[in-house]
Protein backbone atom coordinates (compact mmCIF):
# COMPACT_ATOMS: atom_id res chain seq x y z
CA UNK A 1 0.00 0.00 0.00
CA UNK A 2 1.42 3.44 -1.30
CA UNK A 3 1.13 6.56 0.85
CA UNK A 4 0.29 9.66 -1.23
CA UNK A 5 3.19 12.50 -2.02
CA UNK A 6 0.90 14.90 -0.16
CA UNK A 7 1.15 12.65 3.25
CA UNK A 8 4.90 12.20 2.63
CA UNK A 9 6.05 15.50 2.31
CA UNK A 10 4.13 16.74 5.53
CA UNK A 11 5.67 13.54 7.74
CA UNK A 12 8.88 15.24 6.13
CA UNK A 13 8.36 18.67 6.88
CA UNK A 14 6.92 17.86 10.13
CA UNK A 15 10.51 15.94 10.82
CA UNK A 16 12.34 18.53 10.17
CA UNK A 17 10.60 21.09 12.10
CA UNK A 18 10.74 18.82 15.24
CA UNK A 19 14.08 18.56 14.89
CA UNK A 20 14.45 21.89 14.76
CA UNK A 21 12.43 22.80 17.87
CA UNK A 22 15.09 20.07 19.54
CA UNK A 23 17.96 21.29 18.47
CA UNK A 24 17.11 25.02 19.53
CA UNK A 25 15.75 23.96 23.09
CA UNK A 26 18.77 22.29 23.59
CA UNK A 27 20.84 24.93 22.59
CA UNK A 28 18.81 27.33 25.17
CA UNK A 29 19.06 24.98 27.99
CA UNK A 30 22.75 24.93 27.33
CA UNK A 31 23.01 28.78 27.25
CA UNK A 32 20.92 28.84 30.62
CA UNK A 33 23.36 26.67 32.28
CA UNK A 34 26.53 28.68 31.33
CA UNK A 35 24.51 32.07 32.03
CA UNK A 36 27.12 35.30 31.46
CA UNK A 37 24.80 38.18 31.60
CA UNK A 38 24.41 40.52 29.00
CA UNK A 39 25.64 38.57 25.94
CA UNK A 40 23.76 35.34 27.05
CA UNK A 41 20.27 37.35 27.31
CA UNK A 42 20.92 38.54 23.50
CA UNK A 43 21.46 35.10 22.46
CA UNK A 44 18.54 33.50 24.70
CA UNK A 45 16.37 36.28 23.29
CA UNK A 46 17.28 35.19 19.33
CA UNK A 47 16.52 31.39 20.23
CA UNK A 48 13.74 32.08 21.78
CA UNK A 49 12.36 34.19 18.55
CA UNK A 50 13.57 31.41 16.96
CA UNK A 51 11.95 28.54 18.71
CA UNK A 52 8.83 30.66 19.01
CA UNK A 53 8.70 30.59 15.19
CA UNK A 54 9.53 27.44 14.37
CA UNK A 55 6.80 26.26 16.84
CA UNK A 56 4.12 28.84 14.70
CA UNK A 57 5.37 26.70 11.59
CA UNK A 58 4.58 23.24 13.18
CA UNK A 59 1.10 24.42 14.35
CA UNK A 60 0.74 25.97 10.73
CA UNK A 61 1.45 22.79 8.92
CA UNK A 62 -1.55 21.34 10.26
CA UNK A 63 -2.86 17.65 11.00
CA UNK A 64 -1.66 15.09 8.69
CA UNK A 65 -3.47 14.93 5.60
CA UNK A 66 -5.62 11.99 4.60
CA UNK A 67 -4.20 9.41 2.70
CA UNK A 68 -6.98 8.98 -0.13
CA UNK A 69 -4.85 5.42 -1.35
CA UNK A 70 -6.17 2.04 0.30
Amino acid sequence: MGVERGVSRWYAQRQLILENIKSLEEKLASISEASEARQASEIDASIQAQLTKARERLHALGPCPQSLMG
